[in-house]
């Protein structure tokens, strides 16, 4: 098939399969995410692992998937985005498979980092393609449905999660993800005939790479070792091999990272400065309820995962409607308010003390969601609009590495706060009093990211970005 036909917005068999295998992927990662957090307490009865290690369960996923999305981002554009997003699917499919007969926690941590691998190629190809074969008059509308998928996944995690786990075990969760990485290569190979390279024959910065995944993972282990004094020498060093990275990305010919999008564009700039904060202030909600309500109110997973829902939920009702809504009005109206929105939701949390009634708990997640469904839809359709069609993998990849290094710093923060608050001992009784007072203090954190948040979501401009192919 030529470029031409590839590249046709007009192609709805391309369009239709393009979604269906983004939206599947795209479930069952978040699925993956959500569901582990559930399960945390029973791997750590398991294992008879202590809280910090617990985190590096969660942490050691998302510091590879953040690592690598900016490099495949790149390679994907050069060598072809289905077969980056093939690649990821079946490293994925295998780590999850690793996960579910990891005989002790390290091992565990080890196959979650690899399952992180295949995640960056999932979601940096994923998104591409879609911006790719929608034309911008319908771009919003796709990627709210693939967000929705997304949050469809986070919303069954908690629920299908407690149940697996309380009647399953935890290795089950791992397992399930397996025919799930199948179907979806099946679909791919059968269905997805076309392909998508628009730097086809560009040199690939190597270099570059290497300096940004190092850089990266010093800033992120350092950030999560904190107050150490290894932590702050190791998360220094990150600082110097980023900006030793921004400087080489200056210079190249082949950047891997056009690192002038962020000093010429100001659109993109704030926009994925608003996910960064967006993420960082948000993901560690799920973890941080999930001890509460599992140690705190003594409920068992299943029941926990019921009451987590509600935030999910919203999100999967409201992204859809949020990114029709961003193609034809000013997206950075829309997403200010729902930023705004998730900033009311987390500021409720702060709050929270052993007698908070369950409704209550329901009501704050469903505002959250509800501002964050209403938030990342618009946000997502103004960052990929607003860079040529070159630079779409370069643009998802970006997407991709705020969400992930904001999830990564959204743990790292709540890590921070238990090793202060809690040190590196088993959750028992006599540490619940510690642990509310670790949760009470992340939230009133996560307020106050979120009002610098609202600032970057607002200063963006009028989000219209750029649209090259508008017409």
């Amino acid at each position: 098939m030529s470029e031409k036909n590839l590249n046709n917005p007009n192609n709805e068999g391309i369009k239709m399969f393009a979604l269906l295998v983004a939206c599947i992927a795209s479930f069952f990662t978040p699925f993956m995410g959500s569901s582990v957090n559930i399960a945390l307490p029973a791997i750590g009865a398991d294992f008879g692992a202590d809280a910090i290690l617990l985190n590096w369960i969660v942490n050691g996923f998302l510091l590879s998937a953040a690592i690598f999305a900016v490099p495949f981002g790149r390679v994907c554009d050069i060598h072809g985005r289905k077969k980056i997003f093939t690649f990821g699917i079946i490293i994925f499919t295998i780590a999850s498979l690793l996960c579910a007969l990891a005989p002790t926690s390290l091992s565990l941590i080890v196959f979650r980092v690899i399952q992180g691998i295949g995640t960056a190629m999932i979601f940096v190809t994923g998104l591409a393609i879609l911006t790719s074969v929608f034309p911008p008059r319908e771009r919003g509308k796709a990627i709210g449905i693939n967000i929705a998928a997304v949050y469809v996944g986070l919303s069954l995690g908690p629920v299908l999660g407690g149940l697996i786990t309380q009647y399953l075990g935890w290795r089950s969760l791992f397992a399930l993800m397996v025919p799930f990485g199948i179907l979806v290569v099946i679909l791919v190979l059968l269905k997805l005939k076309a392909e998508w390279i628009e730097c086809q024959g560009e040199k690939f910065d190597l270099i570059g790479s290497i300096l940004y995944s190092i850089g990266l993972l010093f800033i992120m282990y350092g950030f999560s070792d904190l107050p150490n004094l290894l932590g702050v020498v190791i998360l220094i060093l990150g600082i110097i091999g980023m900006v030793s990275f921004v400087r080489w990305e200056l210079k190249a010919d082949s950047p891997v990272f056009n690192v002038r999008l962020f000093s010429q564009n100001t659109t993109f700039t704030y926009s994925s400065l608003a996910a960064l904060i967006n993420y960082s202030a948000t993901f560690a909600v799920t973890l941080l309820l999930s001890y509460y309500l599992q140690y705190i109110k003594g409920l068992d997973p299943q029941s926990a995962g019921f009451i987590l829902v509600a935030q999910p939920i919203l999100m999967a009702i409201v992204a859809p409607l949020a990114g029709r809504m961003s193609d034809r009005y000013d997206a950075r109206i829309i997403a200010t308010i729902g930023m705004t929105t998730v900033t009311l939701g987390i500021f409720t949390f702060t709050f929270l003390d052993s007698n908070t009634s369950i409704p209550l708990i329901i009501v704050s997640l469903a505002v959250l969601g509800f501002g964050f469904g209403l938030f990342s839809s618009p946000n997502t359709n103004v960052i990929m609009g607003s860079v040529q069609r070159r630079f779409y993998g370069v643009a998802s990849a970006t997407v991709s590495t705020m969400r992930l290094i904001g999830q990564t710093m959204s743990i790292g923060i709540a890590t921070l706060v238990f090793a202060l608050m809690i040190g590196r001992v088993q959750i028992t009784p006599d540490q619940y009093p510690a642990l509310l007072n670790s949760i009470h203090l992340c939230f009133i954190v996560f307020t106050i990211i979120c009002l610098v948040g609202i600032y970057a979501s607002w200063k963006r401009g009028d989000g219209k970005g750029y649209q090259e192919d508008k017409g």
